[in-house]
């Protein structure tokens, strides 16, 4: 059995709102009820969830944090305080959309940082805005007896206290090298790129015993391609094009809790 869910965007409200209809379909209904899905979807988001996942709920779950957990690219903010923003953030949108080597990147984008005070890493948490849904979907996934976890290109000075904050305990991103409580503008060890993000899901996958097959995986951008395709279910959330080709299904609702909607057809 396959499932099939339909994720429209609900106008009016200050908040992004959504409704869902799914059914469950055989393998041979599939091809028939899939283009009938896209027919009356209308522009709407058509997720097919594959057989593994299509009647329970999500025991692994994981996601990107920088404009999918959260709104904000904390590296932009970060040059924001250190006068540079416009340069790094062009060369952000480059690398999400997969034109740039990611590595290269951020290492180039986080020299821009050296000399920033370490207190600076507090006024960038402090203006880090959740994505609309996180708690819920995070509350869902973990009430079914399921594990989330958070995997970032960004940094373990920012998304640490943020995990915290939503009783997360898996988690992974760069480190920032700080020298005299001044950022000296180096990463300190090694680089969370596709090929880690992708073996993150896999280790969260092995540690509970939950085939990867039935694994959901959540980002935005060209970092996330690998997990994405590794996952059972790989979501390309509001995203960059060169996710959204790559991926099994698009949620453009902006709440994280549109995901939970598609993948179980339930609302909570």
């Amino acid at each position: 059995m396959h499932r099939i869910s339909i994720v429209r965007t609900v106008a009016g409200g200050s908040q992004p709102a959504f409704s869902v209809a799914s059914k469950l379909v055989t393998d041979d209904q599939l091809p028939a009820q899939l283009s009938r899905a896209h027919e009356i979807a209308d522009g709407a988001d058509v997720v097919v969830v594959p057989a593994p996942l299509a009647r329970t709920t999500p025991k692994v779950v994981v996601m990107d944090v920088d404009s999918t957990f959260i709104e904000d690219e904390v590296i932009d903010l970060l040059a924001a305080e250190a006068g540079a923003a416009k340069k790094v953030a062009k060369v952000t949108e480059k690398a999400m959309r997969g034109e740039l080597d990611f590595e290269d990147s951020l290492r180039a984008r986080v020299k821009t940082l050296k000399g920033l005070p370490e207190k600076v890493l507090d006024d960038v948490r402090a203006a880090i805005t959740p994505t609309g849904g996180a708690a819920e979907l995070i509350s869902l996934v973990q009430s079914g007896g399921g594990r989330v976890g958070l995997v970032s290109g960004g940094f373990t000075q920012i998304l640490a206290p943020l995990a915290e904050q939503f009783g997360i305990t898996d988690y992974a991103a760069n480190t920032l090298e700080i020298s005299n409580g001044k950022l000296t503008g180096r990463v300190d060890g090694r680089i969370v790129d596709a090929k880690f993000k992708r073996r993150f899901l896999r280790q969260l996958c092995e540690e509970t015993g939950v085939p990867v097959e039935a694994s959901v995986a959540i980002g935005d951008g060209a970092n996330d391609a690998l997990m994405v395709q590794q996952a059972g279910l790989g979501i390309a959330f509001c995203p960059k094009p060169a996710l959204a080709e790559v991926a099994d299904a698009t949620v453009s609702v902006r709440r994280l809790d549109a995901v939970w909607a598609a993948v179980t057809g339930r609302m909570n």
